[in-house]
C-alpha cells in the first residue's frame, strides 16, 4: 500500500513576495510543470486547474519518456571555482574531487591566468590568518568565551558591552591629550608651584576633588589662555572644540553600533527561526582538542537551547490566552505601572531632600567624618535609591507575565529612566547653586564624587557582600543563613546600568573635568576584573535565558540617552555662562577667564576668516538652509525606506523559494516511487503471464 502521508509546508507565500517564472527555472518537461514552485509561480486563475494542490503531491502522472528536454541555462556563473575548500558544503571526497578538478583547470589556463590565481588565494589565506592572528590578541577574548560558555550570551553581551566602553574612554583620552592638554603644557601659564601638597591638604583630598586635587589638571580651573593668541589657533578654543570632537564621535560610534545591533537583531528576530536539528547536529566544532574548551561549548550549546525552548514555551502558553485572561492581564500591568509610577516620584522627593540638607549645612561645625558624610549626601541617596528600585521593578515585572527578555528590557528601561531622571535632578540643583569662586570647579568635583562613589559602591558590594556570602555557602550550605541568601546570580540590568549612568557622568563631566575620561578608563578596567571575579567566583548561572543580541540593543540606545542628556546639559551650561558673561563680564577660572567666553572666541575666529568663508559659515547658521538641510534628510530617509523594504521583500521571496525547493524534492521523491513501483507491478504482471503460459503449456 502506497503510503498516503502529506507534508504540510507551513510557510506559504506572504503578501510582500512573489515566485515569478524567472526565479525558477528548470527543464520544460511534462513532470517540471507539475512541480509545486511552478504551480504557485503561475497566476492564480491558472492554479486550481486539473492538478489541484492535493494531486501536488499525491500519485501524479508518469513522466512521459523521450519528450525533448531543452535547459535554459540563465542563472549566474558558478563562484565557488574562487571559494577555499573549507568553506564549501561537501564531503571529503567531494573536497578533494573539486581540487584536482581546480588543477586540471589551472593547467589548462595560460601561466599568467595561473599565476594571479594562486597568488589571489595565498593572498586571502594570509589576511584570514592575519585576522585570526590579530583577533587572539585582542584583550579580554579569553574571557569573554569563558563567560560566554559558563554563563550564556547575555552576561557576555554585558561584558562586550563594559570593552566597548574601555575602548570609547581611551579614544577619548587621546582626545583631550591632543586638544587640551598639550597646548596647555606647551603654551599655557607655569602652574608647577601649585602642583605640590600643601599643610593644608590631606589624603580626603582624592575622594572630594577639594586641596590639591583641585589645583591639578584634573579641573577646569587648572587651564589658561596661555601664550597662543592667534584667532582661530588658541587654548580657548582648542578647550571648546575638543570637547565638542569627543561628544561628535561618541554621537557617531554609539549611533553606528545601535544601527548595526538593530539590524542584526531585525534580521534574526521574530522573522528568523533557525531549526533545532541544526542546533543540535551541526552546532558543534570539531576542531576542539582542550576539555575545557569542550566543556565551555556544551555549555553553550545548552544554554542556547536553554532560551530556544523557553522562548518557545512562552509563545505557546501567550497564543492559548482567552479574552478574559488578557483583560485581567492589561488591568494588572496598568495598575501595576501606576505603582512604578509613585515609586519614582518619590525617589525623586527624597534626592531633592538630600540635596537640600547636604546644601543647607555648615561643615566647619562637624567633624571631618560628619563632614564627609555631608559631602557625599547627594551621591550616597542617589546611590542608594539605584540600588534599591531596579531590584523593586525587576519584582513588579516577574508579575506582569512577560517573557524573560522582556522582563529584562522593561526592568532596563523603568531603571535607566530613574538613574537619568535622579541625575538630571542632582545637575539641575548643582546649575542653580551658588556662583561664587570657581563654578565651573565645583561642578566638576560633584562629578568626580559620583564616578568615585559609584566604583566604591562596585568594589565594596563584591568583596565585602557578594564574596562573604559565597564563602558562608560553601562553608555551611544547609545553614538557615546559606537558605535564607539564596545562590548569587548576576543580574544583567543592574550592572549594564551602572554602566550607563557612568558613562553618562562621564560625558557631563568631560567639559569641567578633562581628565575624567582617564579616571573613567582606569575605573572600567578594574571593573571588568571585578566583575569577572564576582560572575566566575560569586555567581551560578541563570535558569532562564535571554537573547543577548536584542539586549544589546537596548543598551546601546539606553547610552544613547545618557549622550543626549550630556548634550544638552552642556548646552544649559554654556548658556548660562552666557548670560552670567552679560551681567558681570569677568571670569574667575578657566580657558575663557579675562572677559572671555565660547561665543566672542567663535566669533572672533570667524571674523578673521576670508570673506567667502565667513559668508558661507553665516549661509550655514542661518534659516535659509534649514529648508534644503530638511529636504537632503527627507531624501537619504526615503531612500533608505525604500532599500529596506526592497531588502524585506527579496528576503520573504528567498524564504518561499526555500519552501517551494523543499517541496518541489518531495515531489520528485514521490514521482521517483511511483514510478518505480508502476514498474515493479508491470514485471510482476509479466512473470505472472510468463509463469501461465508455462503452466499452459505442460
Amino acid at each position: 500500500m502506497e503510503d498516503k502521508k502529506t507534508v504540510n509546508f507551513m510557510r506559504l507565500l506572504s503578501a510582500e513576495s512573489s515566485l515569478s517564472s524567472d526565479s525558477c527555472e528548470y527543464y520544460q518537461t511534462e513532470i517540471f510543470d507539475l512541480l509545486p514552485s511552478i504551480q504557485a509561480s503561475r497566476p492564480e486563475q491558472n492554479r486550481h486547474g486539473p492538478l489541484g494542490a492535493s494531486d501536488t503531491y499525491g500519485c501524479g502522472t508518469e513522466p512521459t519518456e523521450g519528450h525533448s528536454s531543452t535547459h535554459l541555462s540563465r542563472g549566474p556563473r558558478d563562484k565557488t571555482s574562487m571559494q577555499p575548500l573549507k568553506n564549501l558544503a561537501l564531503c571529503m571526497q567531494g573536497k578533494r574531487g573539486a581540487r584536482e578538478r581546480r588543477k586540471i583547470q589551472r593547467s589548462n589556463i595560460g601561466s599568467w591566468q595561473s599565476w594571479r590565481r594562486s597568488q589571489s588565494i595565498s593572498m586571502k589565506r594570509v589576511w584570514t590568518q592575519m585576522g585570526d592572528s590579530l583577533s587572539r590578541l585582542l584583550p579580554l577574548q579569553h574571557t569573554l568565551h569563558q563567560i560566554e560558555g559558563r554563563f550564556g550570551v547575555g552576561v557576555k553581551a554585558y561584558f562586550v558591552f563594559l570593552r566597548y566602553l574601555i575602548y570609547l574612554n581611551l579614544l577619548h583620552c587621546i582626545l583631550v591629550c591632543g586638544f587640551i592638554v598639550v597646548p596647555t603644557v606647551v603654551y599655557g601659564t607655569n602652574k608647577r608651584n601649585e602642583l605640590v601638597f600643601n599643610e593644608s591638604d590631606s589624603v580626603l583630598d582624592f575622594f572630594l576633588g577639594s586641596g590639591f586635587l583641585n589645583r591639578t589638571p584634573v579641573f577646569y580651573g587648572f587651564y589658561t589662555s596661555g601664550f597662543l593668541h592667534f584667532p582661530c589657533l588658541n587654548i580657548p578654543l582648542l578647550y571648546f572644540e575638543g570637547i565638542i570632537t569627543i561628544l561628535f564621535l561618541s554621537l557617531i560610534m554609539v549611533v553606528r553600533r545601535t544601527t548595526i545591533g538593530y539590524k542584526h537583531t531585525w534580521m534574526l528576530g521574530k522573522r528568523y527561526s533557525m531549526n533545532v536539528s541544526f542546533k543540535i547536529f551541526c552546532g558543534w566544532d570539531f576542531t576542539i582538542q582542550d576539555p575545557s574548551a569542550a566543556a565551555l561549548k556544551h555549555s553553550f550549546i545548552r544554554n542556547d537551547l536553554k532560551l530556544f525552548l523557553e522562548e518557545h514555551s512562552f509563545s505557546l502558553r501567550k497564543a492559548q490566552r482567552t479574552l478574559g485572561q488578557k483583560v485581567r492581564l492589561y488591568l494588572l500591568r496598568f495598575i501595576l505601572n501606576l505603582l512604578v509610577l509613585s515609586l519614582l516620584g518619590g525617589a525623586f522627593v527624597l534626592i531633592y531632600f538630600s540635596i537640600t540638607a547636604s546644601s543647607g549645612v555648615s561643615q566647619s561645625m562637624h567633624t571631618w567624618v560628619v563632614s564627609l558624610i555631608f559631602e557625599y549626601l547627594p551621591p550616597i541617596t542617589i546611590t542608594f535609591v539605584n540600588l534599591l528600585f531596579p531590584h523593586i521593578f525587576r519584582k513588579i515585572s516577574s508579575f506582569e507575565d512577560y517573557s524573560f527578555t522582556m522582563q529584562v528590557n522593561t526592568t532596563l528601561v523603568r531603571s535607566i529612566f530613574l538613574k537619568l531622571a535622579s541625575l538630571g535632578i542632582y545637575i539641575f540643583f548643582i546649575l542653580r547653586g551658588s556662583n561664587k569662586g570657581c563654578v565651573e570647579n565645583q561642578f566638576g568635583r560633584e562629578m568626580y564624587k559620583l564616578c568615585i562613589f559609584s566604583f566604591l559602591t562596585t568594589f565594596c558590594s563584591t568583596f565585602f557582600l557578594n564574596y562573604p556570602r559565597k564563602l558562608l555557602q560553601e562553608k555551611y550550605p544547609t545553614s538557615l543563613v546559606a537558605h535564607l541568601f539564596g545562590k548569587q546570580r548576576f543580574l544583567i540590568p543592574f550592572n549594564v546600568l551602572d554602566l550607563v549612568y557612568g558613562q553618562t557622568v562621564s560625558w557631563m563631566g568631560v567639559y569641567y573635568c578633562p581628565l575624567l575620561p582617564l579616571i573613567g578608563t582606569v575605573i572600567l578596567m578594574a571593573t571588568f576584573y571585578i566583575k569577572k571575579f564576582s560572575v566566575l567566583r560569586c555567581c551560578v548561572a541563570e535558569h532562564r535565558m535571554f537573547r543577548g543580541s536584542n539586549s544589546s540593543v537596548l543598551f546601546h540606545l539606553m547610552l544613547l540617552l545618557g549622550l543626549l542628556m550630556a548634550a544638552v546639559t552642556l548646552g544649559f551650561s554654556i548658556y548660562q555662562q552666557k548670560e552670567n558673561f552679560d551681567k558681570s563680564p569677568v571670569s574667575s577660572c578657566g580657558p575663557f577667564a579675562n572677559g572671555r567666553s565660547v561665543f566672542n572666541v567663535t566669533g572672533d575666529c570667524v571674523k578673521s576668516l576670508p570673506t567667502p568663508a565667513q559668508t558661507t559659515l553665516r549661509f550655514l547658521m542661518s534659516e535659509a538652509f534649514a529648508l534644503p538641510l530638511i529636504l537632503t534628510e527627507i531624501i537619504i530617509l526615503t531612500s533608505y525606506l525604500s532599500r529596506g523594504r526592497a531588502n524585506r521583500k527579496a528576503i520573504e521571496r528567498l524564504k518561499d523559494m526555500l519552501v517551494m525547493s523543499s517541496s518541489d524534492k518531495r515531489f520528485l521523491v514521490k514521482q521517483h516511487t511511483t514510478l518505480l513501483r508502476s514498474r515493479k507491478n508491470t514485471n510482476r504482471v509479466r512473470s505472472a503471464a510468463a509463469e501461465g503460459d508455462t503452466s499452459l503449456r505442460h
